[in-house]
């Protein structure tokens, strides 16, 4: 067991990161090792479910090593162990809750990344959605990255190194690992080998998940996102009314929705009653009412986070939805050409043998481009229920 065990088909970002890895340990130890493989700051780049949280949390589990010098990563000792599961003390996550990371926030993570590590050998902060960072907070990040401490290690996920993703200025100060999408076999066998899933289930998952490695997990082991890609699967050629167009239209929010719900559901119930017994909840004596009313201002701005959370999971949920959607249209392209690449879905091929018979070439191009524009319009704040019903509509008509 290894802490690259984590990253799914990756190469030769794990032998660049080992060896990063090395020189770090040589460093704590005094040495001095080659120049460029250590750096203090690194942007990991890639495709949705490429796997850049899951590189960046293994490199940072090697980096906190304190097995082996000579191969650090062992993925047993106290230093991988806390690390993966997210408790080391001296490795903050910054993963945004909400559609963005604030300024204050990243000023609250400039400040504890300048402290040197407690009780690990670095300092390692993995910054998730990169992309999602405020100019305010890109801004107060860059102040850090440009005069690093001695033992700080930045690691920043973006899905490319493009100015609309990370800045220049930022881009500039960071080594960058570019990650691709991984193979269905390298899916298929980590799905094996760390989630114990069956090699029928596991090439199943593999094969519809698009080269998304979270994705295919949950299809392999939760019978609901199996049923929600169903669902929204029928959807092309369920659309024989008009009436169809607000039926699916309101299934596709209602799914959204419901994943959302239970996503959050149990995290926004441990939080609230988190929150309520460090204000005093349920206490007597002096100070109790003063404690009460404190306790609904912060309730409010505890309500206020989960919402934006909730927000966030929907459209991320929803988003999914459309790839799937997106999928089944260039499958029902690809069997129109007679072109010889791999469908999407290859359990639905019927289901795109019978569209590519219905509808011409024009007809299933002009789909495929309303559901990429309805992802757009969604991601510039369009409300997700006119911009699905805009999409529904053009997917009836053809």
């Amino acid at each position: 067991m290894s802490v690259w065990d984590e990253v799914v088909g990756q190469p030769d970002a794990v032998a660049t990161l080992s060896a990063a890895a090395e020189a770090a340990a040589a460093i704590v130890a005094g040495g001095t090792p080659a120049p460029g493989v250590m750096t203090h700051a690194w942007l990991f780049t890639g495709p949705p479910g490429s796997g850049r949280s899951s590189t960046a949390r293994a490199f940072a589990g090697a980096l906190e090593c304190v097995v082996n010098d000579d191969r650090p990563g062992c993925g047993e000792c106290t230093g991988c162990r806390t690390t993966l599961h997210g408790t080391h003390a001296d490795v903050r996550v910054v993963a945004p809750e909400g559609l963005s990371i604030s300024v204050a926030e990243m000023r609250s993570l400039v400040q504890i990344s300048a402290r040197r590590p407690t009780s690990g050998r670095w300092q390692v902060v993995i910054i998730e959605d990169a992309d999602r960072l405020t100019e305010g907070a890109a801004n107060a990040l860059l102040k850090a990255v440009e005069e690093p401490p001695e033992r700080t290690v930045f690691l920043l996920c973006a899905p490319s190194d493009h100015p609309d993703d990370v800045s220049v200025t930022i881009r500039s100060r960071c080594r960058l690992v570019s990650l691709g999408s991984p193979r269905p076999a390298a899916i298929a066998s980590a799905l094996e080998a760390v989630d114990g899933v069956s090699p029928e289930m596991a090439q199943w998952a593999a094969s519809v998940c698009g080269g998304h490695v979270g994705r295919a997990r949950r299809l392999a082991a939760d019978e609901q996102s199996r049923a929600r890609r169903e669902a929204v699967l029928r959807i092309p050629l369920a659309l024989r009314r008009p009436g169809d167009v607000f039926t699916c239209a309101d299934e596709l929010i209602k799914a959204a929705e419901e994943d959302a719900s239970t996503a959050n559901e149990t995290r926004d119930e441990a939080e609230r009653e988190a929150l309520e017994t460090a204000m005093g909840a349920g206490g007597t004596g002096k100070g109790t009412a003063a404690a009460t009313r404190g306790a609904k201002g912060a309730l409010k701005d505890l309500e206020k986070r989960q919402k934006s959370r909730a927000t966030r999971t929907q459209r991320d949920s929803l988003d999914m939805a459309l790839v799937d959607l997106a999928g089944f249209y260039r499958d029902a392209l690809v069997v129109k050409t007679g072109s010889e690449a791999a469908l999407m879905h290859p359990d639905r091929a019927g289901d795109s043998r019978t569209a590519a018979a219905q509808w011409s070439s024009e007809s299933i191009l002009r789909r495929l481009e309303a559901v990429l524009a309805c992802r757009e319009a969604i991601e510039v704040n369009v409300k997700p229920r006119i911009a699905v019903e805009a999409m529904v509509t053009t997917l009836h008509r053809g």
